[in-house]
């Protein structure tokens, strides 16, 4: 087995807690300088020396995405504006968008957290790494940019979308791993076969990132099948720089959480206590090794569990499980909780079904009620008998899946808007413009 950082990656778990503590120290007592902290730590009657263990970190209140917008432009800034050298933000649809800033320090640590994640699942200065995400204020994008050039990987920064460009560069430039969105992964898949081209034979693709939007372990299967890679799970987040916080090693059994730059917390997002070991809640994360803008106890919303025991693969480093949704896009319909990963699982199974998915939840009456609209697959066929017996076993999974009946739509390729490279849109809540 080979390590990017061995003494790090394998470092005991006593030895990593007496690192993460020293860090985090330093952390409280930078992240004490921003106007943000300062208000919440005086307001709670806290000092940075209020923190003198691991356990003591449940004394200082959760951060959330709304005191970052509260707090617009640079209210979370823990050092002055003249020693930040970047801004990474939100698209802020929806009001003020939420900033991060770095230090040249951060973007430094950041590409070798990235780095350290490549080289985990193979890829070696000898790769040429293509990446199919957007670059600006988007973190996909520079976030795998500089964690590639740090591993020393040939790059090519295609940028998101005009999909038939992407393959010229996989097939001319000889693109042995991508990082791409999953609902992507599988439409770039789509057009090559639509070009006569076998990406299993016809590139020299051996392995690909994903990550950015929730998917299911069948979709991950679906995309290796078709591209003929491994495809290795990524989490990351603006607000903890970008892509590199958490990602899967070659055992493809949950995502190790890279302790030494983040503290990770789960609890139950009601109660707000934590979990016990093992259980779903909220995934909260605690920056170490930051300085322009250090985060305590942020709650993601992103839901998740610990898997309890060591990886085969020698790391030490905490995995997570699967994220199975947020706990701010569940769907409430009919007092039953569901998340849209749910429904993906399921429409995965069936060979004759494409991947792209619309769920649209509207009012007929007094009724709130779900139409499922999935595109059918090149493997079937236009015998209409065939179509109805399909259309009620999807309809039948689903029912027993999500104890409720939805209306199931199957349409025909290329019927539903198509992703190109962003986040594809999966559910449209009509109730809310009711």
């Amino acid at each position: 087995m080979e390590y990017w950082q061995k003494d790090i990656e394998t470092m005991g778990r006593e030895q990593l807690q007496e690192l993460q503590l020293k860090r985090l120290k330093e952390t409280v007592k930078l992240a004490v300088n921003s106007p943000f902290y300062k208000e919440v730590f005086e307001k709670n009657g806290l000092t940075p020396d209020s923190i003198q263990t691991l356990d003591d970190l449940q004394k200082i209140p959760f951060t959330t995405k709304n005191d970052l917008r509260t707090h617009y432009p640079f209210g979370m800034a823990a050092i002055p504006i003249q020693k930040c050298v970047r801004i990474h933000s939100s698209s802020g649809t929806t009001g003020n968008p939420t900033v991060v800033l770095h230090s040249a320090r951060d973007l430094d640590q950041w590409a070798n957290q990235v780095a350290r994640c490549m080289y985990m699942v193979g890829l070696r200065d000898t790769d040429v790494f293509q990446n199919t995400s957007g670059y600006g204020m988007f973190t996909g994008g520079l976030g795998f940019q500089y964690g590639a050039e740090r591993l020393g990987a040939l790059t090519v920064p295609a940028a998101a979308g005009n999909t038939k460009r992407q393959i010229k560069f996989i097939t001319d430039f000889g693109t042995t791993c991508l990082h791409i969105i999953p609902s992507y992964a599988t439409r770039l898949a789509e057009v090559m076969y639509e070009m006569g081209i076998d990406p299993r034979r016809d590139t020299k693709l051996h392995t690909v990132c994903i990550g950015a939007e929730p998917h299911s372990e069948e979709q991950r299967k679906r995309i290796e099948q078709l591209l003929g890679v491994k495809a290795y799970n990524c989490f990351g987040m603006s607000e903890m720089n970008g892509p590199g916080v958490a990602f899967e090693c070659p055992e493809q059994n949950g995502l190790h959480i890279w302790e030494d730059y983040v503290i990770p917390e789960i609890i139950n997002p009601t109660t707000l206590e934590p979990v016990p070991e093992g259980e779903i809640g909220e995934l909260v994360l605690t920056t170490i090794n930051r300085e322009a803008m250090p985060l305590l106890r942020y709650r993601t919303r992103d839901l998740t569990r610990f898997i309890p025991g060591e990886c085969p693969c020698g790391r030490t480093h905490r995995r997570l499980a699967r994220f199975v949704g947020r706990s701010d896009d569940m769907i409430i319909l009919k007092g039953v909780n569901i998340f849209p990963i749910q429904i993906e699982k399921i429409l995965m199974n069936f060979k004759e079904l494409g991947s792209n998915y619309l769920i649209t939840i509207e009012t007929v009456g007094y009724n709130d009620e779900m139409l499922i609209e999935v595109e059918l697959s090149d493997l079937f066929t236009d015998d209409y008998s065939a179509l109805e017996r399909l259309a009620k076993e999807v309809t039948r999974q689903l029912k027993d899946e999500l104890l409720l009946t939805p209306r199931v739509r199957l349409v025909g390729k290329g019927s539903l808007p198509a992703p190109e490279g962003g986040k594809a849109v999966r559910v449209k809540d009509l109730r809310k413009l009711c």
